[in-house]
């Protein structure tokens, strides 16, 4: 695969009663494997929304999502689970991890939910725990981790299943800023030693040095880029 994800002409418009609210308007833009591509923007931009539609989360009303090509929005809804497990690593700002499971097996899920064998998934997680700096964190449950722990640790568990792209929304929201730098260093390593494609939302202007491309979100459209 080339590894290219791109959104054409995308809107996506909700219908609260009788009033059509616009939550992204004509957005076009693209990644790369290997490069990391920033979105900027206040709350209620658009940004988050707009991070769903790239990653199959949401459909959007108008427009296209490509990957490698192929226009994985006119796909039927069977067909997205297995795009979603294989192709996009997501990293949240509240980290989403399973607070009845350890470190490491927060990191596993995302392999077992691809079949990959126990003792595999169980050996990748930990190599992952470990390039976030976590191995002795690994039989820790997640109310005994630090906030940037919390976050390390839903980082592996997107590069669980060796995604093409990593989708981040507002990763650093919840951290301080020491922590923050370490986050966005993981992705940089991300795209630029493991080949990945980062799209990250963000209102940090501390990530515009990450980025390899920065575009600003405001009202649902992006009104620039650099």
């Amino acid at each position: 695969m080339s590894g290219r994800l791109e959104a054409l002409d995308v809107s996506k418009t909700y219908q609260r009663g009788s009033i059509a609210v616009p939550a992204v308007q004509s957005v076009s833009m693209a990644v790369d494997k290997g490069q990391i591509v920033l979105v900027m923007g206040p709350s209620g931009s658009g940004k988050t929304t707009l991070l769903s539609i790239l990653g199959c989360i949401l459909r959007p009303t108008s427009g296209s999502i490509n990957l490698d090509g192929t226009a994985i929005n006119e796909l039927p809804e069977s067909r997205l689970p297995a795009i979603r497990r294989s192709c996009f690593g997501f990293v949240f700002q509240t980290f989403h991890l399973f607070p009845f499971l350890t470190a490491l097996e927060n990191v596993e899920i995302a392999m077992r939910l691809q079949r990959v064998s126990r003792s595999v998934s169980k050996q990748r997680a930990m190599d992952l725990l470990v390039r976030c700096g976590l191995e002795q964190r690994a039989s820790f449950y997640p109310e005994d981790l630090s906030g940037g722990e919390k976050q390390r640790v839903a980082f592996a568990r997107a590069l669980g299943g060796n995604p093409q792209f990593v989708l981040a929304d507002e990763p650093t929201a919840n951290l301080d800023s020491a922590t923050g730098e370490e986050v966005f260093d993981m992705l940089r390593q991300c795209a630029k030693e493991l080949n990945k494609g980062v799209v990250m939302v963000t209102h940090d202007p501390k990530a515009q040095r990450f980025a390899d491309r920065v575009f600003s979100m405001t009202d649902g459209r992006i009104s620039a880029s650099s």
